[in-house]
């Protein structure tokens, strides 16, 4: 995710870094040097239609509308994910709180914080489709090896619950308050799951590209008669906020891809471990830093 103030006049000169332009730079060029060949045609032999302008700005208000419906649905989908992992790191601290209650054996406690901390980790990793990650804790390198490995992460947390439970250095209130925190847990990891195997359906990405695309070819035959050599700019600033935004939402509608819009998905696990560190009798790590801007 971009961390950055507000853009200063330097900044929306020369950014790049979290700018859309790279991704959208080559389709831009090849509808500025389309919208130039249709100039020259129309300049040399006269043979392009000169379209109505009312016509072309009926389409293009359905399309920025079009447009601001599907960048709604995909901040929505960015939005309910950071929402979860908010979530989830409320409840890993509760946790912590908890245990702290109703866990005296201090062995047992860190190895349920410790298995907590692996959880998230697993999760994280799940949702990234990462093989591994050296950095993650021993806990989560063990459930990566599993078929659903945040699943197995809580299922050996569950377990270590139910230990305590049975050897009686946890008592029933303990076991039935963690029980439902854990429960808790899996119901945020289920949520970022539904975010992460139900994409936005495809044929909204089809047809804003494919209307974007058309509008974009037709605008330059309402713009030869009055714009002159002028059209191909005017077409590529079209193109530019029209491509831009379709490919903004793109990347908000999957928030869990380290995309330069994704979430921050390392940056709250960081601070899941700071906020256990006391709990675990461990200095706190420091928090991540943006790198070039970014916080991954």
């Amino acid at each position: 995710m971009i961390v950055r103030d507000k853009p200063d006049l330097a900044d929306l000169l020369t950014a790049m870094r979290g700018s859309v332009l790279p991704q959208v730079l080559r389709p831009l060029l090849g509808l500025i040097a389309v919208a130039a060949g249709f100039v020259a045609l129309d300049r040399i032999y006269g043979v392009l239609p000169h379209v109505d302008g009312a016509a072309v700005t009926v389409f293009g208000i359905g399309l920025s509308l079009f447009l601001g419906f599907r960048n709604n649905a995909a901040y929505d989908r960015w939005w309910e994910a950071r929402r979860l992992w908010g979530g989830l790191l409320a409840d890993l601290r509760a946790l912590g709180r908890e245990t702290e209650v109703f866990v005296a054996d201090p062995a047992l406690r860190h190895a349920m914080l410790r298995q907590a901390l692996g959880f998230v980790h697993a999760h994280r990793m799940n949702l990234r489709r990462l093989p591994a990650d050296p950095a993650a804790p021993p806990e989560a390198q063990a459930a990566m090896a599993a078929p659903h490995p945040p699943c197995a992460a809580l299922d050996r947390l569950g377990a270590l619950v139910a230990e305590g439970l049975a050897t009686g250095r946890l008592d029933g209130f303990g076991a039935r308050s963690l029980t439902g925190r854990l429960a808790s847990l899996a119901l945020q990891q289920a949520g970022c799951e539904r975010i992460a195997t139900s994409p936005l359906p495809f044929v909204y990405s089809l047809l804003i590209y494919r209307t974007t695309y058309i509008y974009c070819l037709i605008l330059p035959m309402a713009l030869i008669g009055s714009a002159g050599w002028l059209t191909p700019l005017f077409v590529g600033l079209v193109a530019y906020v029209f491509l831009g935004l379709a490919e903004v939402t793109e990347e908000l509608a999957h928030p869990f891809a380290p995309t330069l819009n994704g979430l921050p998905l390392d940056a709250i696990c960081r601070a899941a471990e700071i906020s256990l560190a006391p709990h675990l009798g461990e200095v706190p790590p420091p928090p991540l830093q943006p790198v070039r801007f970014y916080l991954g």
